[in-house]
């Protein structure tokens, strides 16, 4: 028994709004969410959708994981860059040198991620959402490959990198050093089990994950957090 990764649920001011920038940017098409908030829905093989939910807490630090989006060309590159500034985003400034040839940008909110040179071979493979960059360690590149069934594409220098078997972006985790967690991550996953809710959290707890306080989480499902302390919710059976 395994979980499928059904959405990478997102903290919002404005839940709306930053559906609109990141549906726009995309090309994904926005939908009403169970939960309150806003859905944009994947028109490629990204494989899950992206919520945008409610919330009164400010940012106060860098995200634990940002997308990189991916480039064919120079020219793609940069209308990528003038889109996300069109819809809302501006630079955004991590500390990268001038030699840094991917564009590092940030969402009305102030949410990272990045637009990577066409040449870039890692994701090569992979669509215009190339990956979910994440800070982590190689325990929980580990756990994550485990808990979704998708194979380790990459384990050197305790850097970790999974993709799924159908395709679709990496998820990658960049090892140590690790900016320290303070608060709730304002990116979480939730997962759908492939049958009974707590079979599946007895199985990720054997994993390495934990259960946390249930008012992280929605009504029916469960929140828990893996290795690294970052919060995920396993979904009640639909």
């Amino acid at each position: 028994m395994t979980s499928q990764l059904h959405a990478l649920c997102w903290d919002a001011h404005d839940p709306a709004r930053l559906a609109s920038f990141w549906a726009g940017l995309l090309g994904w098409e926005s939908t009403d969410d169970s939960g309150g908030g806003v859905a944009i829905l994947p028109n490629d093989d990204t494989g899950f959708r992206i919520r945008f939910l409610a919330t009164h807490e400010p940012k106060t630090r860098m995200n634990q994981m940002h997308f990189d989006l991916t480039s064919t060309s120079l020219d793609d590159q940069q209308q990528t860059v003038a889109r996300a500034l069109e819809l809302g985003g501006r630079h955004f400034d991590v500390g990268q040198g001038p030699e840094v040839r991917h564009v590092v940008l940030a969402d009305p909110e102030g949410n990272e991620f990045c637009v990577i040179e066409s040449d870039n071979k890692f994701l090569a493979e992979c669509g215009f959402v190339g990956a979910l960059a994440s800070d982590g360690s190689q325990e929980v590149g580990y756990f994550w490959s485990a808990a979704l069934d998708w194979p380790l594409v990459w384990d050197q220098d305790q850097e970790t990198a999974i993709r799924s078997p159908h395709g679709g972006p990496k998820i990658t985790w960049g090892g140590p050093p690790f900016a320290p967690k303070t608060g709730k991550n304002r990116l979480h996953y939730d997962l759908a089990p492939d049958g009974d809710q707590q079979t599946e959290v007895d199985r990720l707890v054997s994993l390495g994950a934990k259960r946390i306080d249930p008012t992280h989480g929605e009504p029916g499902s469960v929140a828990m957090a893996d290795p690294d302390g970052n919060e995920f919710c396993v979904m009640a059976p639909r």
